[in-house]
């Protein structure tokens, strides 16, 4: 059988590209707030792309999902009530609510054609919002923090690139509004890109959030459709460190998180030390 010639390119900057085979395409439009594309590839099964950005797929999508919530659930003691500040694919609200602790998530997605399209496309990432305890809120999720204050143990910042209707959750201004939003023994976690090609964005943030939490770390964890499959996130917590305070593993039903590897996360190769102590 003859494979297809029918190629997606994501432009990950100006000098880096990643390219994966598509079998076909399986839904395309543009809509109020971005495009969006889902396609079939070889490598990594069903692809959902974003303004011409590579969001997540089938096949590697539990190490970000995983990730983003299990080190921060698995900081604080208790997370009762949390936050997830775009995500519409659903999949850190999935990982969220295997948290026996958790009783209410709340995802804010200002798109809600994202929403609805992985519902369709990707069911598994998306199970869980259905759960009754998950409440989908679909408007700008930078309004949404800064009209509920004090009422979160854990937000997460799953935000698309820094480009678009993204860029606002990379302000310090935001990051202000998000320690208004959690209890007085909350933290939060963002995605911050590639420590490879984005060195100025994660120095930025570092210096947003120490200037606003106590605690403020950054971890890693490796995301092969990912620029450069390096992937950062950091954490900004008023009270608890994720590797004095870490909590005895909650959740066994993972691909990639661990206790072992929440503790591994934190140690940071030496360029990306001097990256954000500069």
């Amino acid at each position: 059988m003859t494979k297809s010639e029918l190629w997606f390119t994501e432009l990950q900057n100006e000098n880096l590209t990643i390219g994966l085979r598509i079998n076909k395409i399986l839904h395309s439009e543009q809509t109020e707030y971005q495009t969006m594309d889902v396609v079939e590839t070889e490598q990594y099964g069903t692809l959902l792309v974003l303004d011409g950005c590579v969001m997540t797929t089938d096949k590697d999508e539990f190490v970000y999902h995983e990730m983003m919530a299990h080190v921060a659930l698995h900081t604080h003691p208790n997370p009762k009530s949390v936050l997830i500040v775009g995500g519409g694919d659903g999949g850190v609200i999935r990982e969220a609510i295997k948290h026996p602790s958790v009783e209410r998530a709340v995802l804010a997605e200002i798109d809600g054609r994202v929403v609805e399209v992985s519902k369709q496309y990707f069911p598994n990432i998306a199970s869980g919002l259905s759960d009754p305890r998950v409440d989908v809120q679909i408007t700008d999720g930078i309004k949404y923090v800064e009209n509920h204050p004090g009422e979160f143990d854990v937000i997460f910042i799953d935000s698309t690139d820094p480009i678009g209707p993204a860029v606002g959750l990379f302000a310090k201004q935001f990051y202000e509004s998000v320690s208004r939003a959690l209890k007085d023994d909350g933290l939060f976690v963002a995605q911050t890109e590639s420590p490879f090609i984005n060195q100025d964005l994660i120095q930025k943030v570092q210096g947003d959030v120490r200037d606003l939490f106590p605690i403020t770390e950054l971890y890693l964890a490796y995301v092969p459709t990912y620029p450069t499959g390096m992937w950062s996130f950091t954490m900004g917590s008023k009270k608890y460190h994720p590797l004095r305070d870490q909590q005895p593993i909650r959740v066994t039903d993972t691909k990639y998180y661990t206790e072992q590897v929440h503790k591994a996360a934190f140690a940071l190769p030496r360029f990306v030390e001097e990256l954000i102590q500069k």
